[in-house]
């Protein structure tokens, strides 16, 4: 027998292994259902680390910085109400949130309920551990598409970083009911809103079970949840509160404090970044395309509404190119996700020019008192951004999200619904809470307290001071 040469010894050895290993392989493959192994996911710090600076800068979005923008634009006698206003939302909606909100809003319930609102298995954070995973990956309607990914942050961390959207949710109403509201009725009305409103819908979109998201609705920062929720709630709560005794005498509140307007817009600018481009719950390139594109629809936005206030005015108004920077990051915000550059200098414009109008045709014409432009800004500029996603999202972006102009008319349908039901919960339920606060505790403050200022009526402060 010929001798078997030396250098093809090793080969000889492998060949058992070889086909050991093709047999196994082979029955993988054929056997159904099969799938290669994934590694378990644990906690990314680098994702971890940019989660906790996002949840913080969401937080800045409120106190200060909407605490400032809408401070400055309120009288002199108002300004202290009204940030103490954002400071007790800040305060009472993190309370409720882990004590049941976060649960309602993203866990889940049994039977009719389940696509509606969550349960209360999580209520006080019962049963999750400091090293669990958040059970969340990227964009929340998106959370587990077929069994995907979960999160590489802690579960801890997510439920602290939605906290903050459910903090700044209701604050943003403060602008409609501005200067006249009492204090003991906006905190109740408040905290009736969050746990019959703001949860529900924020489990219809982000939770992996909710209505919306199984329709495939595209949120991806708040559009509907925050903006168009604040949005239509505000309009309603200035028409049941009524116009101010200086607007019914014809009479205009001018801003008292236009720099500290500034910086609350700058601040708010600031923060969002961490609102939209911590809402993919990583640090991948995704976080730096919605980083990206806020950026730009909000410069946009700003510019343009300064350019028509040149035209139409004859003079660039510094408030204004401020509310044209905070509609400009409204409208991007469930944009945000799934478009690029191209769309975020689209929807910048789109929202510029539509909520220049209403700030200043439409609510003009139609005499409601919404004092800061709540339901002008976050209301209308949430329903353009929605809307917009449902054309401008690209797969360019999220392989699986394509609108209108992209080869799918069906998103932008899904999106109209989803902005419909958002505006009819929204409005329906926030009329009742009212009439129940209203005629339970009270909530218009009078004439004589509006004359004094909410500062001195309900705090007996001042926020300045003559030095003598």
């Amino acid at each position: 027998m010929k001798s078997i040469n030396k250098k093809h010894l090793g080969l000889w050895l492998l060949l058992p292994f070889t086909f050991t290993g093709t047999a196994v392989f082979a029955q993988a493959a054929s056997t159904p259902g099969a799938t290669p192994t994934i590694p378990v996911p644990t906690i990314d710090s680098g994702d971890t680390a940019w989660m906790i600076a996002a949840t913080a800068l969401v937080l800045l979005m409120t106190i200060p910085a909407l605490a400032l923008f809408y401070g400055g634009l309120v009288n002199r006698k108002n300004v202290l109400n009204t940030l103490m206003q954002c400071f007790i939302i800040s305060c009472v909606i993190s309370l409720e949130w882990i004590a049941f909100g976060y649960s309602n809003a993203f866990g889940s319930s049994h039977g009719i309920l389940a696509p509606f609102i969550g349960g209360f298995d999580w209520s006080f954070m019962h049963g999750i551990k400091p090293g669990d995973l958040s059970p969340y990956y990227i964009s929340h309607s998106q959370a587990m598409p077929g069994g995907g990914r979960i999160g590489t942050i802690p579960h801890f961390l997510f439920i602290l970083f939605q906290c903050k959207f459910a903090v700044i949710t209701p604050a943003l109403i403060i602008g409609a009911s501005a200067e006249r509201i009492k204090f003991r009725g906006f905190l109740i009305f408040t905290f009736l809103w969050a746990i019959f409103v703001y949860n529900p819908i924020a489990h219809w979109v982000w939770a992996t079970d909710g209505w919306l998201a199984k329709m495939g609705t595209l949120d991806f920062a708040g559009g509907t949840v925050v903006h168009i929720n604040s949005g239509i709630a505000a309009l309603v709560v200035c028409l049941m509160l009524g116009r101010r005794k200086i607007v019914k005498q014809g009479l205009v509140s001018e801003p008292h404090n236009i720099p500290q307007v500034v910086i609350g817009a700058g601040l708010l600018w600031f923060g969002w970044f961490g609102f939209n481009a911590g809402s993919g719950l990583a640090a991948d390139g995704l976080a730096g395309s919605a980083f990206l594109v806020t950026h730009i629809a909000s410069a946009m936005a700003a510019f343009t509404w300064a350019m028509i206030d040149w035209r139409m005015h004859g003079k660039p108004s510094v408030v204004g190119i401020c509310t044209g920077a905070v509609a400009g990051l409204v409208a991007i915000t469930p944009a945000s996700g799934f478009v690029d550059t191209t769309g975020a200098f689209i929807i910048g414009i789109l929202v510029g020019v539509v909520c220049w109008i209403m700030v200043n045709v439409i609510k003009k014409k139609f005499g409601y008192d919404d004092a800061l432009d709540a339901f002008g800004v976050h209301g209308i500029g949430g329903i353009v951004g929605a809307l917009a996603t449902g054309l401008f999202a690209t797969a360019a972006v999220q392989a699986t999200c394509k609108g209108a102009f992209y080869g799918n008319p069906i998103q932008l349908w899904i999106q109209t619904k989803a902005v419909f039901a958002t505006i009819v919960w929204s409005g329906a339920i926030t009329a009742l809470i009212f009439w129940i606060v209203n005629k339970t505790v009270g909530i218009r403050a009078s004439e004589a307290e509006e004359d004094s200022g909410m500062d001195n009526s309900e705090f007996g402060e001042d926020a300045y001071h003559i030095a003598h």
